[in-house]
């Protein structure tokens, strides 16, 4: 950990990529929304956040997806939104990003969610937010 705190990579299925049919109420826009939001309090709350969005299901993909977020900016900490860890049908794809994480960042910390609302209360468990910030 920094003493600038951890910066966490926000990972996830790009709302685009949800098959909404088992959400009744939930759909693209309300999700999108919703994940918005989300990194804002996590932002207000004094995390530094590097969003990552998988647009498909493909391993090859995603890897290049979570390298270019990696490489942006070094991360500690990663919160593995619910859409893809309890999806069944990205099961695979999980077990692949969370391999690929612990190569690529060997001390990172895994933050799991269970919706937008609750991601804040993830890192707070796992993850520093900036000195001095708010949520501090």
């Amino acid at each position: 950990m920094t003493s600038e705190g951890d910066t966490v990579l926000a990972l996830g299925m790009h709302p685009s990529a949800i098959d909404f049919s088992r959400y009744p109420g939930i759909d693209e826009a309300m999700l999108a929304a919703r994940i918005e939001a989300g990194e804002q309090v996590l932002r207000d709350a004094g995390f530094d956040i590097v969003p990552c969005r998988l647009m498909s299901a493909d391993p090859a993909d995603a890897e290049r997806r979570i390298r270019e977020c990696v490489s942006a900016r070094p991360v500690q900490a990663v919160v593995i939104g619910a859409g893809l860890r309890m999806a069944e049908e990205y099961t695979l794809l999980f077990e692949h990003v969370v391999n690929l994480l612990v190569q690529l960042v060997p001390d990172i910390r895994f933050c799991f969610n269970t919706s937008p609302d609750t991601t804040i209360d993830a890192l707070r468990r796992w993850a520093r937010p900036r000195t001095g910030a708010a949520g501090r």
